[in-house]
C-alpha cells in the first residue's frame, strides 16, 4: 500500500506534516501488516476534497520518492519498477489496514473502534475471495460501513485519474520531496497521456528545475503550478532532469489548458462621502486565485478602496492549500490560520502566517449554507484573527481532511485521516461558521483598533445583492469588536 502523496520536511508552515521520507517499498510476498502500518503512517494531507458532492481536487503536496525511471540507451522507453500481484485476500487486508491506521473515528456517524474494525476483519476474511471485482466490492461495502460519505473505494481507472490531476495547465502534477540538505526537489507525479508536457518529452519521474529561467528549487509545488499556468496557447519554457540517472534538458511547451481565474472584482464608491469600497467575489480555490487576488487587491486599494466585502457565498471550497495562502494576505505575521488534528501525529500540524498582511483595510466577509471547506478555513481564519465580521448564513460545515493510497493492484481509496479547527478552537465539521450578523451591521469598521465605519450599509447592500429590512444597531457592532479585540490581546 503506498499514499498517494505525503508532505515532506518544510522551511515554513506548510499544509502539510513534516517527516522525514520513507525509501518506495520492494514488492514482496503479503500479508505484510509491518510494512502497511508503516505506509499508513506516512499518509498526511494529500487530498482536500470539495464539500457537499465530495468531489476532489488533489493537491500538489507530496513527499514519497516516485519509482526511479531511466532512459534506456536502446530505444529510450521508460522503465519503472511495478508492485508483485497480490491476492484477493491480500488486497482487502490492505484496504482494512489502512483504515485501522489512520481512519478518523468521529468522522463517520456509526461507532468505531480497533476492536469493532478487527471483527468486521474477520467476517470478511472467513472465506475466500473469488475475483478482483469481488475483492473490490467487498472493499466498498467494508468502507461504507464506516458511515463516512468520504471514505471510499477507487477503482483502478478513476485512481489513474486522479494521480494525473492537472493543475500548471500543461498537463502535468507535481509532488514535493527534501534532498540531502532538506531543501525541496519537485518531481513529476503524473502526466497526461499526449498532453502538452508529455508531448514535449517530460516523463513521470523527472525533476522540475526551472520555469522560464527561474530556479524553482526549494518552492512549494503549489507556487511552481502557479508559475506554470498562462493564457492558452502561450508558451513556457521548463527544464527538467530526466529522473536520477538521465540528462537535463530544457523544454518550450505550448499551454493548451488555463485555469479560470475564480476572481471577481470591482471597485464602488459610497454615496455620501469620497471613500470606496472594494468587491471582490472567490468562486473557488484554484491554482491562480492567490495570483489573480494579489493583483485585484492592488488595483483596487490604487483606486482608493477604504474597505473591502469578500464574497464567499456559494463557494465549495477547492485547493486548500489555495485557501490557507489566500488568508496568510489579510493577517499578521505569526496569527494561526487553522489547525489539523487527527490520530496520526503527521496530520498534527498548526498553520500560521509567515509575513505581514498585504490588506490593512477593514474587510467583511459574505458566508452563506454553501461556503464550504477552504471557504470556511479563510472565513475562520479572518474571523478569529480579528480581521473581519462575517455576515450572511451558517456556513456548510465541512471540515474533514483526506488522504488517498494507492493499492497494489493500481486501484486506491479515499479515508478521512483528519479534521481542520479554527484558530478559535472550534470543531468547523457538520456545524459550520455562525456568521457575526444575519444581516448587515450598520457600521463596521476591521481594523487594527477598531474604529466604526458610518453610513456603509447603502453600498454594501448593492454590492452583495442582498434584501436588508433594518440595520444592526451600532452598539452590538461596537460590543462586538471590543470582544474580539479583548480577546485578541489576551
Amino acid at each position: 500500500m503506498l499514499p498517494l502523496s505525503y508532505s515532506p520536511p518544510h522551511p515554513r508552515p506548510n499544509p502539510c506534516p513534516s517527516h522525514k521520507p520513507k525509501p518506495k517499498p520492494q514488492p514482496r510476498a503479503l500479508p505484510f501488516p509491518d510494512a502497511l502500518r508503516a505506509a499508513a503512517a506516512a499518509a498526511a494531507i494529500s487530498l482536500s476534497l470539495l464539500a457537499g458532492n465530495a468531489a476532489g481536487a488533489p493537491s500538489a503536496w507530496a513527499g514519497e520518492q516516485p519509482p526511479e525511471i531511466c532512459r534506456g540507451e536502446d530505444d529510450g522507453r521508460d522503465t519503472e519498477v511495478k508492485a508483485e500481484a497480490v491476492t484477493n485476500e491480500q488486497l482487502v487486508e490492505e484496504a482494512w489496514e489502512v483504515v485501522n491506521e489512520g481512519f478518523l473515528p468521529d468522522a463517520g456517524n456509526r461507532p468505531w473502534s480497533p476492536e469493532l474494525w478487527m471483527q468486521r476483519k474477520q467476517d470478511i476474511l472467513q472465506g475466500s475471495i473469488k475475483s478482483r471485482s469481488r475483492s473490490h466490492e467487498i472493499i466498498t461495502k467494508m468502507l461504507a460501513s464506516l458511515g463516512d460519505p468520504y471514505t471510499r473505494f477507487l477503482s483502478p481507472s478513476d485512481f489513474s485519474k486522479m494521480s494525473k490531476y492537472d493543475m500548471t495547465g500543461i498537463g502535468l502534477n507535481l509532488r514535493e520531496i527534501p534532498d540531502d540538505n532538506g531543501s525541496l526537489r519537485l518531481i513529476v507525479l503524473g502526466l497526461i497521456l499526449d498532453g502538452p508536457a508529455h508531448s514535449a518529452g517530460v516523463r513521470q519521474g523527472d525533476e522540475l528545475l526551472s520555469v522560464n529561467g527561474i530556479d524553482v528549487r526549494g518552492k512549494s509545488a503549489f507556487d511552481v503550478s502557479s508559475m506554470l499556468q498562462g493564457p492558452k496557447e502561450t508558451f513556457v519554457t521548463i527544464k527538467v532532469k530526466h529522473s536520477n540517472c538521465g540528462p537535463v534538458e530544457s523544454v518550450t511547451v505550448q499551454r493548451q489548458m488555463a485555469a479560470r481565474t475564480p476572481i471577481f472584482y470591482r471597485l464602488e464608491k459610497r454615496d455620501n462621502d469620497n471613500s470606496s469600497v472594494g468587491y471582490i467575489r472567490i468562486k473557488e480555490f484554484n491554482a491562480v486565485a492567490k495570483k489573480d487576488l494579489v493583483s485585484a487587491l492592488k488595483h483596487l486599494q490604487n483606486s482608493g478602496a477604504s474597505y473591502f466585502v469578500l464574497d464567499l457565498r456559494d463557494n465549495l471550497g477547492g485547493l486548500v492549500q489555495a485557501g490557507i495562502e489566500i488568508a496568510k494576505l489579510f493577517l499578521n505575521k505569526g496569527d494561526t490560520v487553522i489547525y489539523t488534528t487527527g490520530r496520526d501525529r503527521q496530520v498534527q500540524n498548526t498553520f500560521v502566517a509567515d509575513s505581514g498582511p498585504s490588506v490593512t483595510t477593514p474587510v467583511m466577509v459574505l458566508v452563506n449554507n454553501r461556503t464550504a471547506s477552504a471557504s470556511e478555513i479563510v472565513a475562520s481564519a479572518l474571523h478569529d484573527n480579528c480581521k473581519a465580521v462575517l455576515v450572511g448564513e451558517r456556513t456548510y460545515g465541512k471540515g474533514l481532511i483526506q488522504s488517498v493510497f494507492e493499492l497494489h493492484d493500481g486501484s486506491g481509496i479515499v479515508v478521512t485521516v483528519g479534521k481542520y479547527v479554527t484558530p478559535d478552537h472550534k470543531d468547523i465539521n457538520g456545524d459550520g461558521i455562525e456568521p457575526d450578523y444575519r444581516r448587515l451591521p450598520g457600521a463596521v469598521h476591521i481594523h487594527r483598533v477598531f474604529f466604526l465605519l458610518l453610513s456603509s450599509c447603502n453600498v454594501v447592500d448593492r454590492l452583495a445583492e442582498l434584501t436588508f429590512t433594518s440595520l444592526t444597531d451600532l452598539s452590538e457592532a461596537r460590543d462586538y469588536l471590543l470582544r474580539c479585540q479583548s480577546k485578541k490581546l489576551s
